[in-house]
């Protein structure tokens, strides 16, 4: 069955498997859900993001953290409304506390480095 909105889904297991207690997630491959959970690693949101499989079979494996609360996963950007933002107009979301995973032309970025770089593009999700 196809989707039509892979990272909406990626989202929605990782929540699904941290309110279920489990301790870990795997979610069907793709180079945007492994950049999202490579952000999530590389901000220590969850304990390991991996590829796990080749060709077809390939998963992304994400690992949770057992030191903190359920993360706060919230899609911006939906296939029905997308949602862009200028590099003017991206803010700090919850004074810094909160991470903002922007798709630019130079790839996935929080939204410090976004601002960082003078760069805009869709706002895809916010985490905290």
């Amino acid at each position: 069955m196809p989707l039509t909105d892979p990272i909406g889904d990626l989202l929605t297991r990782i929540r699904n498997a941290q309110h279920g207690r489990r301790t870990e997630c795997r979610a069907p491959w793709s180079k945007m859900k492994e950049g999202i959970c490579k952000l999530l690693k590389d901000h220590e949101y969850v304990a390991e993001a991996a590829v796990d499989g080749e060709g077809i079979d390939k998963e992304v494996v994400v690992t949770f953290r057992t030191d903190r609360l359920p993360l706060e996963l919230k899609r911006v950007s939906t296939p029905g409304a997308r949602k862009y933002v200028g590099a003017g107009d991206i803010r700090a979301l919850m004074h810094g506390y909160s991470l903002a995973i922007i798709s630019t032309s130079n790839g996935l970025l929080t939204d410090k480095e976004a601002r960082e770089k003078n760069l805009g593009g869709e706002f895809l999700c916010t985490i905290s």
